[in-house]
Order: structure tokens, then C-alpha cells, then sequence
């Protein structure tokens, strides 16, 4: 199982752009294609609409999530230092993993209470209610003053559902790669 499949899947962007910034996972997506380190100037090449410096924001940002690191060699005829990044996908992994157990457990709950509640909602969305708690505002919405009314649980339940298989899937796939990572480090 390759490093790209970790990177297709939605919860691993989301992340790196929450770590990183909005570009970050094209940009991980390059370092890991290159199969080997590679400067941020080949990178640049590659995102062309991003200033050297924007470029080096996002590893910066990355190596501080110990996602990417460098080795940092000189130039003996200029002087100037150059950096070739290496991107940990494995690392990656690791830190989803730790969010996301979370999550899970937040989307059960969800659905849980989902299933034993009538539950009401504004026609704004602003959030669901059970029939307790709408009753207490008299079926108003406290955020948007607008008219709570009953909801179709049984279909975002559906799609909750639908939702929590994919994390669980992930997760599986994730803790393979973690797994395999630790076993190399040994």
C-alpha cells in the first residue's frame, strides 16, 4: 500500500492544509513523487505560481509538524546553503490517527442521539435541536429567531453512516501505515 493512496484521502488534506496552509498538499504530493529528497527550487519549478519564500513557508510550517525534514549542504564555490526536503507520509499518519479516534467517536454519538430523538432544525440550518431542547425556545431558533421544524433524521443518519465507514476505512489504512513505519524504525 503506497504512500499516494494515504494522500488521496480526504482527511489527509484537510490536515495538511490546516497544518500548512491551502497549497500544502500539492506540495506533498510533489516531494512524495520525487521518491527522493528534492530542493525547494525543483519545487518551485513544479508550482510555478508560488514565490521561492511561499514555498519554504510551507515546509517551514511542515517541518515543524516533523512531516518534513532537511539536509542542509553548502555550496563550496558561492557559499550559499541549499535545502533538499523529504516528506514523512508515515508521520502524517500518525498525527491523523490521533485526531481522529476523536472525530469518530463525536459522529457515533451523533448518530446515536440522532436515532433516539425526534430532532428539529431551522430552515437556516443553524444546528439540530432534540424535541426537549426546541420545545424549551417554544420551536424558535435561539441563533437565527426563525421556526424550528421537525427534521428527516433517517437520511442524514444515511449519510452520517456513509461518512463514518469512510473515516473507519481511513483509519484502517492509516494505522497499516503507522504500523509498518514503527516496524522500520526498529
Amino acid at each position: 500500500m503506497g504512500a499516494n493512496k494515504i494522500l488521496s484521502f480526504t482527511v489527509t488534506n484537510e490536515f495538511l492544509v490546516k497544518a500548512a496552509g491551502g497549497r500544502a498538499p500539492e506540495l506533498v504530493k510533489i516531494c512524495d513523487n520525487s521518491r527522493s529528497e528534492i530542493t525547494d527550487e525543483k519545487i518551485g519549478k513544479k508550482m510555478k505560481d508560488l514565490k521561492i519564500t511561499e514555498i519554504r513557508t510551507i515546509l517551514n510550517k511542515l517541518h515543524y509538524w516533523g512531516i518534513a525534514q532537511y539536509q542542509k549542504t553548502r555550496d563550496a564555490k558561492t557559499g550559499w546553503y541549499s535545502y533538499s526536503w523529504q516528506i514523512k507520509v508515515p508521520r502524517i499518519a500518525d498525527l491523523i490517527l490521533e485526531g481522529q479516534c476523536e472525530d469518530i467517536d463525536k459522529l457515533e454519538s451523533t448518530i446515536l442521539l440522532e436515532n433516539d430523538y425526534m430532532m428539529f432544525s431551522c430552515k437556516k440550518d443553524c444546528g439540530n435541536a432534540p424535541f426537549e431542547i426546541a420545545a424549551e425556545y417554544q420551536f424558535v431558533c435561539p441563533n437565527c429567531g426563525g421556526t424550528m421544524e421537525a427534521v428527516d433524521s433517517k437520511k442524514r443518519v444515511k449519510g452520517m453512516r456513509k461518512k463514518l465507514d469512510v473515516m473507519k476505512e481511513e483509519m484502517r489504512v492509516l494505522e497499516e501505515m503507522s504500523k509498518k513505519h514503527k516496524l522500520l524504525d526498529k
